[in-house]
C-alpha cells in the first residue's frame, strides 16, 4: 500500500500546469502546437467504421512466461501487438485526450511516470469512453485475454502515458539518466488485465518495447505497437516496464484496465499504483461501488443455493456456508486494506509493495535513497 511515511514523494503531482517538472514542460510544448484544441463532439464511435481488428500473431501463456498455473485469472499472459483502431478513430481520440480541458483537470505525475492523464473519459472524452465500453471492444479484449472481461471502473478508462525522447541534437555522452530512463518504471498493474493502445506515429520509432520479467527472472521484450495497434497484458501478475523510444517526437499510449465480468471469479484488484495519482474520492467511490456489487451478486447466488436445498428437502450445508462466509470475509478485508485513509496517502509517490521480485524492490529502494540525498 502507498502509505510509506519515511520517504518523501519524488515527483509530487498536481492537476495544474504550473507545477509540471521540466520534462513535462517539454511535453506540453511539443503536443500543444499540434494537438491542444477543442475536440469535435460530432464524431460518435461506430464499431463498423472505427475498428480494424486483426487477431494477434501470437499470445504468450503464463506457463510460457515461467509462471505456475495458479497465477492470475487466465492462462494468457501477454499478446503480440495487433491492429485494433482505425486511423480516424485514433485522430478523434487524440483530439479528446489532448484537449485543454483534459490537461487542465486530469494531469498527474509520479515517481513511476512523469506525465499521465487519468480519469477524464466520462466527462471529457465521449468517443474514447464509448469505444472502451462497446460490446465489440469488450468481445475482442476478452477473446485475446482468454477470459470474459469488463472495464475495471470508469476512472481507469483510457489512462494516458506521455513521453518525449531526448533532444535530437544531444550526443550520447550528453544524454542524462532522465533521458534514458523508462517511460514507466518497473511495476505491476493494480488491475488483472490491461489493453495498451498506441496513439503515436511509430514509423521512425526505435525502441519503445514493453519489457516483461518472466517467472525465472529473464526478460521478454514485446515490440512496441504501431499507431492504432494494441497489446493485451495480464499486468497484475507480471512485472513490466515501458521502455523509452527514440526517433519520434512523442510516445503516447492509452492504457485501459479490465477485471473479470463474473462475480464468482476472484477479484485481485489493488490500488497500490493508482492511489497516489487519482482523485481519491472518485477512485474510492467507484472501487467500493463495483466491489459491493460483486458481494451483492455473490450473496444472491448463495441465497438461491440455500433456498434450492430447502425446497429439495435437504439439510442446511453448514460447511458450505462457512466456506462462503470465509471467502467473503477475505474479500472485505482486502477491500478495506485498499481504502487507505486520505491523510496517509503520499500524492505522486508509489512505494515498492507492488513489485514481486526482491531484485527490483532493492533497485527501487536504491533509487529512492538517491532521490533523497
Amino acid at each position: 500500500m502507498a502509505t510509506t511515511d519515511t520517504m518523501p514523494p519524488i515527483a509530487p503531482p498536481t492537476h495544474m500546469p504550473s507545477s509540471l517538472s521540466p520534462n513535462n514542460s517539454k511535453i506540453t510544448a511539443l503536443v500543444s502546437v499540434a494537438d491542444l484544441a477543442t475536440p469535435s463532439n460530432d464524431v460518435q464511435f461506430d464499431a463498423s467504421k472505427h475498428l480494424q481488428f486483426t487477431p494477434p500473431s501470437k499470445v504468450h501463456t503464463m506457463k510460457e512466461l515461467g509462471y505456475s498455473n495458479d497465477v492470475g485469472v487466465s492462462h494468457i499472459g501477454v499478446s503480440e501487438p495487433f491492429p485494433l483502431f482505425s486511423i480516424e478513430a485514433i485522430q478523434q481520440m487524440r483530439q479528446e485526450i489532448l484537449s485543454e480541458e483534459v490537461w487542465a483537470k486530469y494531469r498527474f505525475s509520479s515517481n513511476l511516470a512523469q506525465c499521465q492523464l487519468r480519469g477524464f473519459a466520462a466527462e471529457c472524452a465521449p468517443f474514447v469512453y464509448d469505444a472502451w465500453r462497446s460490446p465489440e471492444i469488450l468481445a475482442i479484449v476478452s477473446k485475446v485475454a482468454g477470459i470474459d472481461l469488463v472495464p475495471s471502473m470508469d476512472w481507469e478508462i483510457a489512462h494516458i502515458n506521455i513521453s518525449t525522447p531526448p533532444d535530437a541534437h544531444k550526443s550520447k555522452s550528453n544524454v542524462s539518466q532522465d533521458d534514458e530512463a523508462p517511460i514507466v518504471d518497473w511495476h505491476t498493474d493494480s488491475y488483472p488485465f490491461v489493453c495498451v493502445t498506441m496513439l503515436s506515429d511509430c514509423t521512425n520509432m526505435v525502441g519503445g518495447e514493453t519489457a516483461l520479467r518472466k517467472g525465472d527472472g529473464g526478460i521478454l521484450k514485446v515490440r512496441g505497437p504501431q499507431m492504432g495497434c494494441a497489446v493485451v497484458l495480464q499486468g497484475r501478475y507480471i512485472e513490466h516496464q515501458a521502455l523509452r523510444a527514440l526517433g519520434t517526437t512523442e510516445r503516447i499510449t492509452m492504457v485501459t484496465s479490465f477485471r473479470p465480468r463474473s462475480p464468482a471469479l476472484p477479484d485481485d484488484t489493488v490500488l497500490t499504483t493508482v492511489r497516489p495519482v487519482s482523485d481519491l474520492s472518485e477512485l474510492y467511490f467507484q472501487f467500493s461501488e463495483y466491489r459491493l456489487e460483486i458481494l451483492e451478486e455473490r450473496i444472491r447466488a448463495q441465497l438461491k443455493i440455500m433456498r434450492d436445498r430447502r425446497c429439495a428437502r435437504r439439510g442446511f450445508d453448514t460447511k458450505g456456508m462457512k466456506r462462503f462466509l470465509s471467502k467473503q470475509e477475505q474479500f472485505l478485508v482486502q477491500m478495506n486494506r485498499e481504502i487507505v485513509d486520505v491523510e496517509k496517502v503520499i500524492k505522486g509517490f508509489t512505494d515498492d509493495s507492488h513489485l514481486i521480485s526482491e531484485e527490483l524492490k532493492e533497485q527501487a529502494k536504491k533509487r529512492a535513497r538517491v532521490g533523497t540525498e
